[in-house]
């Protein structure tokens, strides 16, 4: 039970904002810790259905309610996938080998292609949220269960792309059969959460959700030789963002 505590608290203090208590971060402790990881997005989800009740109560214009469902996953996170989003986005711009890409990954430095990209996601972001209705946000709340559900069973079945590095740390203290078993069946769940809540909006964001591991599969392994913590933080991102478009285009069919 300390071990599976220790996972917890790990995955809490690593991949959110939210204050924890003290872990040791030992290969030991970290066997179950991507277990733990889509438990953020319940929390993550938690918060949009609140910022929807409140914004309904505040009667907050569709800009405003959306830019609260663009943030809210910033907050709790800290911004750790967007920064994985941005670095990626600068690496895949210079069009250089594999092994220059990754030192890109690695260089703290902001890149033009960043800054760009990070203006395009918000934009795209806001225009989507700001068309949702109540129903389809309620619905994209397991959505963040699920985007998180898929970049944990990549840490288990794809390959790394360096031998060091945060995601080979895990990949290489994890559990890989109790993950894989884990991330599972949390997507079997907040998929079906999501089809209960509306089965065409729900099938679509799932549907969206598996297109894109497809392609973050191939594309990391193409462009980087395996995947990366920043990679990781790009999957989750444009996974996020892709279901939010599905639900907007479902609901538009």
């Amino acid at each position: 039970m300390r071990k599976i505590w220790n996972s917890f608290k790990i995955a809490f203090a690593m991949y959110s904002k939210i204050p924890m208590p003290g872990a040791d971060w030992e290969k030991e402790n970290m066997r179950y810790m991507m277990c733990f990881f889509p438990l953020i997005g319940i929390v993550i989800g938690a918060a949009v259905i609140l910022w929807s009740r409140a914004a309904q109560w505040l009667e907050a214009g569709s800009l405003l309610r959306a830019a609260g469902y663009v943030l809210i996953p910033v907050l709790v996170t800290g911004g750790i996938h967007l920064d994985g989003l941005l670095d990626t986005a600068d690496a895949l711009s210079s069009c250089q080998t594999k092994e220059r890409k990754l030192e890109i990954l690695k260089d703290s430095n902001a890149g033009a292609f960043a800054v760009i990209t990070a203006c395009c996601y918000f934009m795209a972001c806001l225009g989507i949220w700001s068309e949702l209705g109540e129903e389809q946000v309620r619905l994209l709340a397991g959505g963040y269960v699920l985007s998180r559900s898929f970049s944990g069973l990549a840490v288990a079945v794809f390959p790394s792309a360096k031998k060091s590095g945060t995601v080979a740390m895990f990949a290489d203290a994890a559990q890989k059969r109790l993950v894989k078993i884990c991330m599972y069946a949390l997507m079997i769940l907040s998929a079906g959460y999501m089809c209960f809540t509306d089965i065409k909006s729900g099938a679509a964001a799932a549907a969206g959700a598996c297109l894109t591991f497809v392609y973050y599969y191939r594309m990391s392994k193409k462009q980087f030789g395996g995947i990366t913590g920043d990679l990781a933080g790009f999957f989750l991102q444009i996974c996020e963002l892709v279901m939010a478009g599905a639900v907007y285009l479902a609901r538009k069919l």
